[in-house]
């Protein structure tokens, strides 16, 4: 894989998701429906700009955070990375491919977790076009089990790098 290809495709998600959170919210009600019980019935709300506000700032900030702040940490490996093999992974030739690693890792994930969180953001505004509002639970549930499962994969596949070492 290309250096930084994950990173950009990330930085691509980010932008599309802001422009469709910001779309999307436009075509809620004044006072949107923004929180809904296990049964999906609707049991908190919010005026619309305020909604579209904290979207913006829970799909884009957060996932931001999440991938760039541990991309910033890993200019220092030695600073409490634990890693399966860490004398052989951290060594000085290896080093750099390491953190490459890491970083599109962080990456990957990142963009996972935004199209989640853009999918909930679907079926919230879709749930608002309903009267009385009503998210479909077995969709959030679905929604829900792929990411956990994505995660785990995700989890599956960086623990599977670092543990094979190269005879």
């Amino acid at each position: 894989m290309q250096r930084g290809s994950a990173r950009t495709g990330f930085l691509v998600v980010v932008t599309c998701a802001a422009i469709f959170v910001w779309v999307t919210s436009r075509t809620l009600p004044d006072v949107a429906a923004s929180h809904f019980g296990g049964s999906g019935t609707a049991n908190g709300f919010m005026p619309r700009d305020f909604y579209a506000w904290f979207m913006l700032l829970f799909v884009v900030v957060l996932p931001v955070i999440l991938v760039f702040v541990p991309s910033i940490s890993l200019r220092e490996p030695s600073a409490g990375l634990r890693l399966p093999n860490r004398d052989y992974w951290l060594a000085p030739e290896r080093q750099a491919g390491t953190m490459e690693f890491l970083r599109q890792h962080m990456a990957r994930f990142g963009s996972m977790l935004v199209v989640f969180l853009c999918y909930i953001h679907w079926l919230v505004v879709r749930a608002n076009t309903l009267v009385p509002p009503r998210l479909p639970a077995p969709w959030a549930i679905g929604g829900i089990v792929v990411f956990v499962i994505g995660a785990l994969l995700w989890t599956r596949v960086l623990l599977q790098h670092f543990r094979r070492v190269p005879r």
